[in-house]
C-alpha cells in the first residue's frame, strides 16, 4: 500500500472531489466545491516527490521532470480511479487528484433528462456535452456510454488523457486508449479509429483544429462521436467550433457541423442546500432542422430562443433549468444568481446585494 493511499481513503470517506497535495502547504480536500485543510503538517518538497514518486510509472517521472507537468491515471482497487495532474511550482512539487468513482451511476441515478439518456441511442453525429473543468462532463458521458454498452451490440472506443472511467465490456465490446501510453495524440488516436471498425467514438477532449476536423468526419462518415469542450453554453459551444478554424474555411465548417451536430448538453454543478451533495444544471440544445438552418447561416445568437420554444424536442436552457433548481429549493439564490445568464431574473430572490458588482 502506497503511503498516499490514506488520503485517497480520507478523501473517499469526506465525499472529496478533489486532493491538493503542495510543498509548502497542508493537503486539501475539495469538498462540495469548497476547499478544506487537512489536520496533517506541512508538506516540504523531498517528502512530497517521495510519496508522489511512489505511485508514478518511472516512464512518466522521465518526462515530468523534462517538462514540469505530467497526467496520468492511478487505481485503488476496490475503492476509486484517480486523475493525477503533477506540476512543478514555487515552493517545489505540487499535485491535484481528481476521484472517479469505480461504479458509474445509470443517467437516472444521476437525475438527468430522459432526452440525455435518448442521446445513447442516435445511429451517428455529433453529441458535445461541455462546461468548466470540474462540471461533472466526465460523469454524464459515463452514464451515455454506460446506457449505450446495455442496450447496443456496437464497438466502443474511448480516447482520454487519462483514462477516467473504465467501461467493462457487456452488450458491446469496449477499447480503451490513453494518450501518452497507448497513442501519440488525440489526432492520431482518432484518424486511427477510423480504421478500428467503431460504432462509437469517445474523445476526451477537443483540444486543436485537428481533433475538431476528425471529430467531424467521423461524425459525417457514419460513426456515433461523443466528446467535451471546455465551453459554458450551446451558443458558445457551436462558436467555438467553427472559430478554431481559419476564417477562410468557417463557411464550410458551419455547414458541415449543422449536418455533423445532434445535441450539445452544457452543465454547470451546484452545491446543494436540501442535503449533502451537489447537482448539475443541464442546457440542452437538440439540433432539430431550425438549428441546423441557424448554424449554417451563422446565426447562433438565435439559439436561445430555439431551445426556449424547443422544450417538447427536450431542449432547456440553462437559466431555466437554474430556476428550476431554485424553485425546487435544491440550490441557493446567490448560487443560481452568479451561474446565470440573465441575471435580473433573480435579483429578486437575493437577500443583499450581488457579490459580483460588475455584472449589475
Amino acid at each position: 500500500m502506497a503511503q498516499i493511499d490514506a488520503f485517497f481513503k480520507l478523501m473517499n470517506d469526506e465525499g472529496a472531489s478533489d486532493l491538493h497535495l503542495t510543498a509548502g502547504h497542508q493537503p486539501l480536500l475539495r469538498v462540495r466545491g469548497d476547499m478544506e485543510r487537512v489536520k496533517f503538517k506541512v508538506l516540504d518538497n523531498e517528502t512530497l516527490k517521495s510519496m508522489l514518486y511512489e505511485i508514478c510509472p518511472e516512464d512518466k517521472i522521465k518526462i515530468f521532470e523534462e517538462s514540469g507537468d505530467l497526467d496520468f491515471g492511478y487505481e485503488i482497487p476496490g475503492l476509486a480511479r484517480y486523475r493525477c495532474n503533477f506540476f512543478q511550482q514555487k515552493n517545489g512539487i505540487g499535485a491535484v487528484f481528481r476521484e472517479i468513482p469505480s461504479e458509474i451511476m445509470t443517467c437516472e441515478q444521476l437525475g438527468l433528462p430522459k432526452v440525455v439518456s435518448r442521446l445513447s441511442s442516435l445511429p451517428k453525429g455529433l453529441v458535445l456535452v461541455t462546461g468548466p473543468t470540474g462540471s461533472g462532463k466526465s460523469t454524464t458521458l459515463a452514464a451515455i456510454l454506460d446506457e449505450c454498452n446495455r442496450t447496443r451490440k456496437d464497438h466502443i472506443i474511448t480516447i482520454e488523457d487519462p483514462i477516467e472511467f473504465v467501461h467493462k465490456s457487456q452488450n458491446c465490446v469496449v477499447n480503451h486508449r490513453e494518450v501518452g501510453s497507448h497513442t501519440k495524440n488525440f489526432a492520431a488516436a482518432l484518424r486511427g479509429a477510423l480504421r478500428e471498425d467503431p460504432d462509437i467514438i469517445l474523445v476526451g477532449e477537443l483540444r486543436d483544429l485537428e481533433t475538431v476536423a476528425l471529430a467531424m468526419e467521423a461524425a459525417m462518415t457514419g460513426h456515433l462521436v461523443f466528446a467535451t469542450l471546455h465551453t459554458i453554453n450551446a451558443m458558445k459551444t457551436v462558436d467555438r467550433m467553427v472559430e478554431i478554424f481559419p476564417a477562410s474555411q468557417q463557411g464550410q465548417v458551419r455547414s458541415t457541423l449543422a449536418d455533423a451536430l445532434r445535441a450539445v448538453v452544457a452543465q454547470t454543478l451546484f452545491k446543494r442546500i436540501d442535503v449533502n451533495g451537489r447537482v448539475a444544471a443541464l442546457e440542452i440544445l437538440i439540433c432539430t432542422a431550425a438549428v441546423r438552418n441557424l448554424i449554417r447561416e451563422g446565426k447562433t445568437y438565435q439559439i436561445p430562443s430555439i431551445m426556449q420554444t424547443g422544450k417538447k424536442f427536450g431542449m432547456q436552457t440553462l437559466d431555466d433549468a437554474i430556476f428550476d433548481l431554485l424553485e425546487k429549493k435544491k440550490i441557493g439564490a446567490e448560487d443560481a444568481y452568479n451561474n446565470s445568464f440573465e441575471k435580473a431574473r433573480f435579483l429578486k430572490f437575493l437577500r443583499h446585494q450581488p457579490a459580483d458588482f460588475t455584472e449589475i
